[in-house]
């Protein structure tokens, strides 16, 4: 089984490229949905031991951890120890059971997978990108965002240029969601052509 890490800037719209490999067949693990599912479940008594009041009925309240850890770098270290175990184990166990069902490929939706060492979890790397202008206005139209908040996010991703460079595909959703389809259908169509063939 190949297994595909997925990733790309804020605003690159890599959760849209993310569900085109769903919509072609591919098991794909989401981080982000992952952490939702462990803040309601697992993660949250060891939140809650790290950082009293931070969980309501069991469940991780968002809105306080972000006040105990945002502009806190030992306090944002100490949660991703917490975290970032937790959801490697259940990308473990999610390529495990597609690789025993045969899936030719797996996909890893991982947000910062070339800033927090995931290369070498991945057998080849999807950048999904667009022009900055695109970028810039897609992010600044959230909810919640600013010039200030997005020019801190993006001073944390390595640079767009440098993930394409290392990239192995490129899916460019400047181009319209139609054209980012098509590339999405032409890496699984090369994979699983190259899976039979090999």
């Amino acid at each position: 089984m190949i297994v595909l890490g997925l990733t790309g800037s804020i605003g690159m719209g890599k959760s849209t490229t993310a569900k085109m490999f769903a919509d072609a067949g591919v098991p794909v693990h989401d981080s982000d949905e992952t952490v939702h599912r462990l803040y309601a479940g697992k993660a949250a008594p060891l939140v809650e031991a790290a950082f009293p009041g931070t969980t309501k009925a069991g469940v991780v309240d968002r809105a306080r951890l972000a006040e105990k850890v945002l502009g806190d770098p030992a306090a944002l270290k100490k949660l991703e120890a917490i975290i970032h175990p937790l959801v490697r184990a259940d990308a473990d166990a999610f390529l495990g059971h597609h690789r025993a069902a045969g899936a030719p490929i797996a996909v890893l939706d991982i947000p910062l997978l070339f800033e927090t060492g995931g290369r070498n979890r991945v057998d080849k790397i999807v950048v999904v990108t667009a022009p900055a202008d695109i970028q810039r206005a897609r992010v600044l139209a959230r909810p919640g965002m600013s010039e200030a908040k997005f020019a801190s996010i993006l001073a944390k991703q390595v640079p767009d240029a440098e993930k394409r460079r290392q990239a192995d595909f490129i899916v460019d959703t400047g181009q319209g969601f139609d054209a980012a389809r098509r590339a999405v259908e032409a890496i699984v169509s090369e994979l699983t052509g190259d899976k039979a063939r090999s």
